[in-house]
């Protein structure tokens, strides 16, 4: 992946030196057993829809609490390779989504990155980083643990720059459904559903953001050619390594698809794909779409 060029985001807080406190999860006003935490880990694993969403869920209240007061946070320290390649690839996120949002009338807000160790609070509640990366839409920013990115090669089989680009370009997709109106329509669908269908949601939700992060790569690659041999490949082989079933699957369990939230490898595989063979934001209608 080619990005010794880029321009660096200056929209990252480096909170890695914060404790992130709290000793457990309270939403709606009452606390939630462990057991339910597992859960909510579990249903958002690795890239997913805030897995507070899922705790709000489970406790039978919204999926945000009320937004935390924070003193501003440094930009990471010159000299850290891996803050230099996040605050990178977000620049360019935020250069290809800017220019998508002018050609369709629209302004694009940057969301900020966070960079955070083992726990942190956020406009949506406390975040952990057992949950893998995630979007906080109350308060606009992405959070994540950079050591996942060791879990992603080591433990998921999931190595490469691009496969790490991918990720972040995955939650600012979430950021994208969350500016266009997507996230709200969704939650709202979502409080009058069976667990099922909130599944069901969940996973359109999901794929679009895999097909908006495909999107980026494409017009990415097309004004700055970022991409090198292999690169799609790593996103694609990332795609397959966390879906539903091969998540279930590398547990010991038994394939449930009633109980998916991210889609099957082939699906987030064919959504990455479409975006990045196509561009188009209108070609990620996940929600219009007959067979996923």
């Amino acid at each position: 992946m080619r990005m010794d060029g880029e321009r660096e985001s200056d929209n990252v807080e480096d909170r890695r030196g914060e404790g992130g406190g709290g000793g457990g999860f309270s939403i709606g006003g009452g606390s939630l057993g462990i057991g339910a935490v597992v859960i909510a880990l579990v249903g958002g694993a690795i890239f997913g829809i805030n897995p507070l969403t899922i705790l709000g869920m489970l406790s039978g209240g919204g999926g945000s609490a009320p937004q935390t007061q924070q003193a501003p946070a440094p930009l990471p320290p010159a000299g850290d390779k891996e803050a230099t390649f996040v605050r990178k690839v977000l620049g360019d996120t935020e250069d290809t989504w800017a220019q998508l949002f002018k050609q369709g009338g629209a302004t694009y807000v940057n969301p900020k990155l966070v960079l955070f160790r083992g726990a942190i609070r956020t406009g949506c509640g406390q975040g952990q980083a057992a949950m893998g990366p995630f979007y906080c839409p109350a308060d606009q920013k992405v959070y994540i643990d950079l050591d996942f990115y060791d879990t992603l090669k080591n433990q998921l089989g999931a190595p490469g720059d691009f496969a790490q680009a991918y990720v972040i370009a995955h939650e600012v997709g979430h950021h994208v459904q969350n500016l266009l109106g997507i996230a709200d329509k969704v939650d709202q669908m979502r409080s009058r559903a069976s667990p099922a269908q909130a599944n069901a949601l969940s996973v359109k939700v999901e794929l679009q953001a895999d097909c908006f992060a495909g999107v980026w790569a494409n017009h990415a690659n097309e004004a700055r050619q970022i991409l090198e041999q292999g690169d799609a490949e790593q996103a694609m082989n990332a795609a397959a390594k966390i879906g539903d079933d091969a998540l279930q699957k590398s547990r010991g369990g038994a394939v449930v698809p009633e109980s998916f939230t991210h889609g099957t490898s082939a699906q987030r595989q064919h959504w990455f794909s479409t975006g990045l063979k196509t561009g188009s934001v209108k070609a990620c209608d996940t929600f219009g779409a007959g067979n996923l």
